[in-house]
C-alpha cells in the first residue's frame, strides 16, 4: 500500500493529473484554471504540462462553457468543466437541467454525456455573496445527473477520477473549505465506488450522517461526545444522487437514532430527502424521530454572520441530546 499525505486541493490536482495522463479524450475548461491554475489552484500546472488544447481558460460565460462540453462529448471527447465559485453555476442551469440532463434520455441511450462539473461550494471562507452556496439539492432533484461530493483527501482523489470514467454527466461538489485539509491518499486503490456511503466511524448509540465538509464537523461532535458517554457512529454519503441507503439504514437500526447535519438550507433538501427515506424504511427501528441540522432557511449571510448560518459541533450536540432524551 503506496499513501502519501497531501492537502485536499493537491490530492484533487493528483486525480486530475492521472486523468488526463491516462485518457487523451480528457479535456478541461473554466475561467482561469491555465496559466492561473484556478481561483483555489486545483488545476496548478495542468496547462503547462498538458497544453492549452487540452485545459483551456474560457470567457466568463458558465451557460457558453456547458454548452460548449456538451458538443464536445457528442464530438467524443470528455470534458471536465470548473465552475470558479457555487453561486456561478446559475447562468448555466438551463444548460445543465434542460439539456445536459436529458440528452441521454432524449436520445433512448444513443448519445452519451461523460461530461464533469466541479464546483466548489459551501461556506467557512468568509466569502461574499455568490461565493458562499450550497445548491447541490437543486441538482440532486434533477433526472439524468449524478451529484456526488468528497469528504477527504484520498475520496477527493480517487472519485475526481472515478467521476471522469463515467458515461453519464456527474455535478462534482467540492468543499471549498477543506481544500487545506491533510490527510492519507492510497495511491494504488480506491477505498470505495463512486456512488457508495461509508461508515468513518463506529458506535453505538447514535447515527450522525452528512457529505461534504460538514463529515469533518461531525466527526469532531461525535469525539466531543464520546467523552460525555454517547457513543456516535458517523456515516459519510459521498454520493448525493444516487444515494447509497444501505450503509446508512443498516447504522441507523443499530442505534435506533440518526442525524442528519448539512450546510444547505433545510427545507427540501438532501437531508431532507434522505431523512424521510430512513423514516420510510427503518421506522420500526428508530427510538426516536430522525432528527436535522442544517443552514437557515435564508440566503447565505455576510462573512461575520457565517458563523451563525452554518451547524458546528454544538448544534450537531444539541440534536444528539434531544434525540437520546426520546
Amino acid at each position: 500500500m503506496t499513501l502519501e499525505t497531501m492537502p485536499f486541493a493537491k490530492a484533487l490536482n493528483a486525480g486530475l493529473r492521472k486523468a488526463m495522463e491516462d485518457d487523451p479524450r480528457v479535456l478541461m475548461m473554466g475561467e482561469d484554471i491555465g496559466k492561473l491554475g484556478g481561483v483555489f489552484r486545483i488545476t496548478e500546472h495542468l496547462q503547462r504540462d498538458f497544453g492549452e488544447k487540452r485545459v483551456l481558460d474560457t470567457p466568463l460565460a458558465e451557460s457558453g462553457i456547458v454548452g460548449t462540453a456538451i458538443g464536445l462529448a457528442m464530438a467524443g471527447f470528455r470534458p471536465v468543466i470548473e465552475i470558479q465559485f457555487d453561486g456561478f453555476v446559475f447562468p448555466a442551469f438551463d444548460q445543465i437541467t434542460t439539456q445536459l440532463a436529458k440528452l441521454t434520455n432524449r436520445h433512448e441511450g444513443a448519445v452519451s454525456m461523460p461530461i464533469v462539473i466541479r464546483i466548489p461550494y459551501g461556506g467557512h471562507i468568509g466569502a461574499v455573496e455568490h461565493h458562499q452556496e450550497s445548491p447541490e439539492a437543486y441538482f440532486a432533484h434533477t433526472p439524468g445527473l449524478r451529484v456526488v461530493s468528497p469528504s477527504t483527501p484520498n475520496d477527493a482523489y480517487w472519485m475526481i477520477q472515478e467521476a471522469i470514467a463515467s458515461n453519464d454527466p456527474i455535478i462534482f461538489m467540492e468543499p471549498k473549505s477543506r481544500y487545506w485539509q491533510k490527510g492519507e491518499v492510497e495511491i494504488e486503490q480506491s477505498a470505495a465506488p463512486l456512488h457508495a456511503s461509508r461508515v468513518v466511524r463506529t458506535g453505538t448509540d447514535i447515527t450522525l450522517v452528512g457529505h461534504g465538509a460538514m463529515v469533518t464537523t461531525l466527526l469532531q461532535a461525535a469525539a466531543i461526545a464520546e467523552g460525555e458517554g454517547t457513543s456516535c457512529e458517523v456515516v459519510d454519503v459521498r454520493s448525493l444522487s444516487p444515494v447509497d441507503y444501505g450503509p446508512i439504514l443498516d447504522s441507523t437500526r443499530k442505534t435506533g437514532r440518526m442525524v442528519y447535519a448539512q450546510e444547505a438550507s433545510g427545507f427540501t433538501s438532501v437531508g431532507s430527502e434522505i431523512a424521510a427515506t430512513v423514516m420510510e424504511r427503518a421506522f420500526y427501528a428508530l427510538e426516536a424521530p430522525v432528527l436535522r441540522v442544517s443552514g437557515y432557511d435564508t440566503p447565505f449571510p455576510p462573512a461575520k454572520l457565517e458563523g451563525t448560518f452554518l451547524p458546528d459541533a454544538d448544534r450537531i450536540l444539541e440534536a444528539v441530546d434531544r434525540s437520546m432524551a426520546y
